[in-house]
């Protein structure tokens, strides 16, 4: 393995392009980085790293505590220690789950730079504290069409307009785990790889098929692809989500909507049908993270 070891005081290190990926660079510019190629991501824990890898997403290099590679998990349970734990102790200390992970990871990335430091040297480095024990960039694909990844596809989702990371990856990770065959964004939506969205997906992103639907008229394309669209908003027409006439649609699309204001009306009204679910103790709503997933696992039952 190609293993470099960094510290805080290595400038000639600490400020090349490589640890600045790391270091220095924000979500817009990771995006950008190989212009007008594909750009870049980071992929945060052994785990969600090794799920990326198995995607077919190519690491450039990986950052991670120097313990981990040094027999330390054998300490560890694969929790982080609590807060105001001594500083002797402090990083993420994995069990052998990860290590077998670890191992399985270095063994597909090939002769890579993987930079290590205590986990004080990489806080300094970073100016965050790495929980997770490891950080990958990685070289971003190019996207599908929307076509070509809702082909085979009966359930899927589109986000309109999602603009919150976390949202993103909470949604893309109910449609992984319930059934909903592929997702798609608009272009003002959060990225689904953007850090903080992969985390909260666990990593799902690299799991279900997703891209960004470059139409302008999103719905028409929805229906030129064959599918019967559906969209989730308050209104007195609305149906619920349990209604026969969604358990008959051979091919469906959710539509889901911005976080503030929901959907526009004209979206609404260019959908077959509008939907909500059936709620209790005059609650309207749910968050949007929380809303797909009832919806995904009632579409999951239906379509069965």
């Amino acid at each position: 393995m190609n293993v470099i070891r960094l510290n805080s005081l290595s400038a000639d290190i600490s400020n090349t392009d490589e640890i600045r990926m790391y270091t220095a660079s924000n979500e817009a510019q990771l995006l950008h980085y190989y212009e007008p190629k594909e750009g870049v991501f980071i992929a945060e824990s052994p785990k969600v790293i090794a799920r990326a890898v198995a995607a077919g997403y190519k690491p450039i290099s990986m950052l991670m505590e120097e313990r981990m590679l040094q027999g330390a998990c054998d300490e560890g349970n694969g929790q982080e220690p609590a807060n105001g734990s001594d500083n002797n102790s402090r990083g993420y200390i994995c069990d052998e789950g990860d290590k077998s992970i670890l191992a399985d990871i270095f063994s597909r990335v090939g002769d890579i730079p993987i930079y290590t430091a205590p986990f004080e040297e990489i806080t300094k480095l970073t100016g965050f504290e790495l929980t997770r024990g490891a950080l990958a960039a990685m070289r971003r694909k190019k996207l599908p069409s929307a076509g070509e990844i809702c082909s085979n596809a009966d359930r899927v989702v589109l986000m309109d307009g999602v603009v919150n990371p976390t949202n993103v990856g909470a949604v893309m990770r109910s449609a992984a785990a319930l059934g909903m065959d592929a997702v798609l964004l608009t272009e003002d939506s959060a990225d689904p790889l953007y850090r903080r969205a992969i985390r909260v997906s666990m990593g799902t992103v690299f799991q279900i098929p997703w891209t960004i639907i470059g139409c302008d008229d999103k719905i028409g394309c929805l229906k030129e692809l064959g599918f019967t669209t559906v969209a989730m908003a308050l209104r007195q027409d609305s149906i619920g989500i349990d209604d026969r006439r969604l358990k008959e649609a051979g091919k469906l699309a959710v539509i889901m909507g911005t976080e503030g204001e929901g959907l526009a009306q004209e979206v609404i009204d260019e959908c077959d049908y509008t939907a909500m679910i059936p709620m209790a103790n005059g609650v309207d709503s749910l968050n949007v993270a929380a809303a797909s997933a009832v919806i995904f696992w009632e579409l999951r039952r239906l379509a069965e």
